[in-house]
């Protein structure tokens, strides 16, 4: 007799992909300048940690929100007490403020089609809920975000079905990769209820263009599915091209309102990247959808935003000049940051994707693997770890089509441990070079050594490797 149900003991959550076994790693021995010169710096973690600084003065400049007191009188008791399930108003209207603002006002929002819940994965989550059935598809463009795979699927029941994008057109969405993988779902019997995108792109570190966004449109019209923009790094684009909404282009696209396409397009936004606040759980849904916004309002109760995390934001946000101050400054350190890693990786002869936005780029080190294969791409992964001391995402975890392509994160660390980071890049860029891209003999015998240490991590990663669907 089974004691436990089916979902307690299945392995579907994702966590042996290698995403999250590289965090396992850096837990076990993370860098710390003094006290750990030699551990592995953090470099696979989509973290804000530039502005600070920013944060913490507005906050000390307004001790009466940190001591929860409206106009010097106390809050506590009435944040303390039972909240129902929609959010503080006062909140939600500078949420909606906030977002058009970050789309420089050329899209308004009601605050009545918005959903709060604690982070976007649970946003994304309960619009899988809400949108299909279990065994129903939602299409996601290659290369996305390795979470993907547990938030949208583990619960819901819901499965993935990749629109494969190439680096010959820097991984644009086309209109063939939309119906080839719709196409693919059909053969699989699988019933396709949307697309879901993130833009700006996670990994790729860029802005969707205006052809993207039709081509998207223009499939959702065409075969009647809903499509999903997880927007949360809207707030970091540091560079040109301007970001565009799903809502822009829509209404710049003078849509057939008979269509109904705007209520099968759903927004989901957080505070966590344009903010940088992860641990305080703020995420929403937007939609026009009236029985999406119910249905979600009701399953948000499983995880709400905390009264006081809800008082507490929405005086900051309310501060137009301190929200101004924030986004230009927090851009322009953003776009600082990305140009020295993008700058200390090409003195160590490796490029990157273009990109304009985001906490990372998209690194190209295919010509460090020793073939053109998954398998090899793993083995860099893995030297990349143990020899060089960085966690960084394998494109394989982000179901990109072509091995060599990783995620490095620069906004989580400080700017000496990037350099630290860098250094080590070049070290081993460079020591690859001249063994041709093959293991000399001192890397045989740090395997050699390092084998039993090593022994319990490689197999599980082995095993999973090895049970990859062939197309990725």
């Amino acid at each position: 007799m089974k004691m436990l149900s089916r979902k307690a003991s299945c392995d579907s959550h994702g966590q042996d992909s290698s995403y999250f076994l590289g965090w396992q790693e850096y837990e076990k021995n993370p860098y710390h300048e003094v006290q750990n010169p030699n551990g592995i710096i953090q470099m696979g973690l989509a973290e804000n940690q530039l502005s600070f600084d920013l944060l913490e003065s507005w906050l000390a400049s307004n001790s009466d929100v940190l001591g929860l007191k409206r106009n010097g009188r106390s809050v506590f008791r009435e944040l303390a007490l039972f909240q129902d399930y929609h959010g503080f108003p006062a909140f939600k209207n500078e949420l909606v403020e906030f977002m058009a603002k970050l789309r420089g006002y050329k899209v308004a929002f009601d605050p009545n089609k918005l959903v709060l819940m604690a982070g976007s994965t649970s946003a994304n989550e309960i619009l899988m809920f809400c949108l299909a059935e279990p065994g129903e598809a939602f299409l996601l463009p290659t290369p996305y975000y390795p979470g993907f795979d547990r938030d949208l699927k583990w619960r819901t029941g819901v499965e993935i079905v990749p629109i494969h994008c190439s680096s010959s057109n820097d991984f644009r969405i086309t209109a063939s990769a939309l119906e080839e993988a719709y196409q693919r779902a059909q053969k699989l019997n699988l019933i396709v209820k949307g697309v879901l995108v993130t833009n700006p792109s996670n990994p790729l570190g860029s802005t969707m263009n205006r052809d993207e966004l039709n081509h998207l449109i223009d499939f959702a019209i065409k075969k009647e599915v809903h499509i999903i923009s997880d927007e949360i790094y809207s707030g970091t684009v540091f560079d040109s091209p301007s970001f565009i909404s799903i809502t822009e282009a829509v209404m710049e696209k003078h849509v057939d309102h008979e269509t109904d396409l705007l209520d099968r397009i759903h927004i989901v936004y957080s505070l966590s990247k344009d903010l940088g606040l992860p641990g305080f759980r703020v995420g929403m849904i937007y939609s026009n959808n009236e029985t999406v916004v119910a249905a979600a309002t009701k399953m948000s109760s499983f995880g709400l935003v905390s009264s006081q995390t809800q008082f507490l934001l929405s005086n900051m946000l309310s501060d137009k000049k301190f929200t101004s101050k924030y986004i230009k400054e927090n851009q322009r350190r953003l776009k600082k940051r990305k140009d020295m890693l993008v700058s200390g990786l090409r003195s160590a002869g490796i490029g990157c994707a273009k990109s304009n936005a985001g906490l990372f780029c998209w690194v190209d080190m295919r010509y460090l693997l020793r073939s053109d294969t998954f398998e090899a791409e793993k083995e860099l992964w893995k030297r990349i770890i143990f020899e060089v001391g960085l966690n960084i995402s394998p494109g394989s975890s982000c179901h990109c089509s072509e091995p060599g392509w990783f995620r490095v994160c620069f906004a989580n660390m400080s700017q000496e441990t990037l350099k630290v980071a860098i250094r080590r890049i070049e070290a081993f860029a460079e020591s690859s070079s001249t063994a041709s891209g093959k293991e000399n003999l001192s890397h045989q015998r740090s395997v050699r050594s390092s084998r039993r240490s090593l022994s319990k991590w490689v197999f599980p990663i082995s095993s999973y490797d090895d049970h990859e669907p062939a197309d990725r």
